[in-house]
């Protein structure tokens, strides 16, 4: 497994720091969020799994607890559009030029908007993936919003 990817080289460029942690990824788990914070001992609620969404026309980065749900309406209402529905899988790889399951925020191919939830400023640190199946980096919430240029949002189902 290699140990750099898009991502990571674009926060070593910007001279944050971050770890990198790998584990034994599967693409047959439901969650591959929770399975990722099983599998490093991590609580769930500081792991962060990685959207790609619409809202109206525009192409949205989502960041948000593996052990929540996306709410679309309140994605929506947070961009100033009227609707928000999940990306196709083909178009999310696409667009960030990552594979589903290894989907980064970081060094996307194509920009776009990115939000992430407010819960991540509850943390000293979160896992985000590094852009890469089973390759997960810790970040400072405040280090990621920076240099993602995002902002922080209620996403999250109740």
């Amino acid at each position: 497994m290699a140990r750099g990817t898009r991502a990571t080289a674009a926060l070593d460029k910007a001279g944050i720091d971050h770890g990198l942690h790998a584990y034994d990824y599967s693409a047959e788990v439901d969650s591959k969020g929770l399975a990722a914070a099983q599998a490093l001992g991590i609580d769930p609620a500081r792991m962060f799994k990685t959207l790609m969404a619409w809202v109206d026309k525009q192409p949205v980065v989502v960041v948000i607890p593996s052990d929540r749900r996306l709410s679309l309406k309140k994605l929506a209402a947070a961009c100033g559009g009227k609707q928000a529905r999940m990306m196709e899988i083909p178009e999310a790889e696409r667009r960030s030029g990552y594979r589903v399951g290894g989907i980064s925020p970081f060094a996307q191919q194509r920009p776009a908007t990115v939000l992430v939830a407010d819960a991540a400023q509850a943390h000293p640190r979160i896992w985000i993936n590094a852009g890469q199946r089973g390759l997960l980096l810790d970040i400072a919430p405040a280090d990621a919003l920076h240099l993602l240029q995002a902002r922080a949002a209620d996403l999250c189902e109740e």
